[in-house]
This record gives C-alpha cells, sequence and structure tokens, in this order.
C-alpha cells in the first residue's frame, strides 16, 4: 500500500512539473482615455496578430477588426481585442488609409475608402493563408464598419465574410458637422480632415454612398449586425447607421438599457456593446451583460 502511494503521489508530481501553465487572461479595460493614452498607433491591440493561432472548432474564423476614421488599430481596440482573444477567437487588426502622410502623425483612416478596401482585401488574404481558415468575420467601428461594404460588394469579398457587425458605421453617410465632431476628438485630425478623401465620400449623398447603396445595404451571404446609440453625434442621424435586409440585426443601445449614455466614440470600449459583438459573431451563445452606466466618450 505504502508502495501505491508513492507512486502516485510521484506521478501527480510529475504531472504538475510537465502540465502546462495557464494562460493568464488579458485585461480588458472599459475606458477609451486609457485606450488613447496607453497606445502607439503602430502597436498591435492585445491579443491582436499572432499569426501562429489555429482557429478552434469553436471558433473556427478568425477575427478581423476595422478601425474607424482618424484612427489606428492600437487606440480603437484595447477593449475588444483582448475580449474576444480571452474567449478563444484568433484576433487580427490592420492600420488602412493613411493620406498625404497620416500616418506618419498616427492618423489613419483618411484616404479613398476604394483604396482602403483594398487595403482590407489583401489583409484578409494574408489571414486567411496563414489560419488556414475559409471565411472570417469582420467587426468594425464607424467608417470601419462600413467600409468593407465596399470590400464585399465590389472587390469580390462577399464569399470570404461570413459576419460583419458595425459599431455605429456610417452606412448613410453622415453630416459634415459630425465629421467635424470626430476630428476634434483626436490630435492631428483637424489638420487632416482638410485633406481626408474619406471624410467627402462618407458625407451623406456622396457619389460614393449613392454607389456603395445603390440596389440594396447588404450581400448574399454575409450576416450583418449594426449596433448603435441614440445619442451618437458622428453618425447623424443615428439611424443611418443602420440596415435593410433580412440578414440583418440592427440593435439600439438604449432600448438594452438605459443606463447606456455612450455615443459614437465611446462604441468600442462599451461593455454592453461589446457583449452584442460576442453574441453576434456566436449567436448559440448570446451574452446578458448588465444594464450598468456607460458614459459618453470614456465608455464603461
Amino acid at each position: 500500500m505504502r508502495n501505491r502511494i508513492v507512486g502516485i503521489v510521484t506521478a501527480l508530481v510529475v504531472c504538475g512539473a510537465t502540465a502546462p501553465a495557464a494562460v493568464a487572461a488579458l485585461p480588458v479595460i472599459y475606458d477609451s482615455a486609457y485606450g488613447l493614452a496607453h497606445s502607439s498607433p503602430t502597436a498591435s491591440p492585445p491579443g491582436a496578430n499572432d499569426f501562429a493561432c489555429t482557429p478552434t472548432a469553436a471558433h473556427p474564423r478568425p477575427v478581423i477588426l476595422v478601425h474607424g476614421t482618424f484612427e489606428d488599430m492600437a487606440n480603437n481596440w484595447q477593449a475588444l481585442s483582448p475580449l474576444l482573444a480571452n474567449d478563444g477567437y484568433c484576433v487580427f487588426a490592420l492600420n488602412y488609409g493613411s493620406f498625404g502622410g497620416s500616418g506618419a502623425i498616427g492618423v489613419y483612416g483618411t484616404g479613398y475608402v476604394e483604396d482602403s478596401a483594398a487595403q482590407l482585401g489583401a489583409f484578409v488574404d494574408k489571414v486567411l493563408a496563414v489560419t488556414g481558415a475559409n471565411q472570417v468575420d469582420i467587426v468594425g467601428h464607424s467608417q470601419g464598419g462600413m467600409m468593407p461594404r465596399y470590400y464585399m460588394r465590389f472587390d469580390n469579398g462577399a464569399a470570404k465574410v461570413h459576419t460583419l457587425v458595425g459599431l455605429a458605421p456610417s452606412n448613410h453617410g453622415t453630416t459634415l458637422d459630425g465629421l467635424f465632431t470626430l476630428a476634434s476628438h483626436f490630435p492631428g485630425s483637424n489638420a487632416a480632415l482638410a485633406d481626408c478623401p474619406a471624410c467627402a465620400e462618407q458625407q451623406a449623398g456622396s457619389p460614393f454612398i449613392d454607389k456603395l447603396n445603390a440596389g440594396g445595404d447588404t450581400q448574399s451571404g454575409v450576416s450583418y449586425t449594426v449596433i448603435e446609440s441614440r445619442n451618437d453625434e458622428v453618425v447623424t442621424p443615428y439611424t443611418s447607421a443602420f440596415l435593410a435586409g433580412s440578414n440583418v440585426t440592427n440593435i439600439t443601445l438604449q432600448r438594452q438599457c438605459p443606463l447606456d449614455q455612450g455615443e459614437h466614440l465611446s462604441m468600442a470600449y462599451d461593455h454592453i456593446a461589446d457583449a452584442d459583438v460576442l453574441t453576434a459573431l456566436d449567436p448559440g451563445h448570446p451574452q446578458h451583460p448588465l444594464c450598468t452606466p456607460v458614459a459618453p466618450i470614456t465608455g464603461g
């Protein structure tokens, strides 16, 4: 009996010594001020761009995060990227749309949307090649929620995308006042606004917006979710973010939770909106976030 006990203890010690260490969860901080203060414009957000990541059976499609106008992948995704990585997704993010040297001052998403869509397409192909997946899911904020629709419609990208989730996307354009409001919150963006083709293209009624939406909002085979706030001061009116189609889910945050007073800038740092993203990516496991206060600008 004594020999058996010694053997069992020895086996447990050996197994404990050789077992892989548990991977610590990445911190998820719902605070856009933290995102702006703790990021380099060219740095990958936490949990993103591990090109050795292999998708799992539970989450077979890699997720690509697409930032908004004047933003970059680091400051836009300090909350959602680690949240997705902690949940077991292969997460990727890119900077796109540098124009007239704007990338040198950390300002992206200003170039022609058509060119940005081509950059997204090249990135999608790269992610599919390294992960072996057949399709990706895309989550985008503002222009980043609208621009993939151009890629899917005009660059033959629809077959490569399973789900598109837009956080306050500029799907049907916005007003010039909305764009000025957006620029005022990002250092260097007021100067870039004067040389920002994407800004002109995102104005409601522009030839670009008319072309994008002519003949319908959606592509067959793609699932769409739009998450928007009644308080959006950039995409105005806020309802212009929503899409029409049988394959669309439109969500107004305040209908879910009256305490959520987030708006355009806080969207990616809103714990309720981010829970909606998880549900959109995996409808079989819906999230049920607590209805707790979310502040404008910073989130929560």
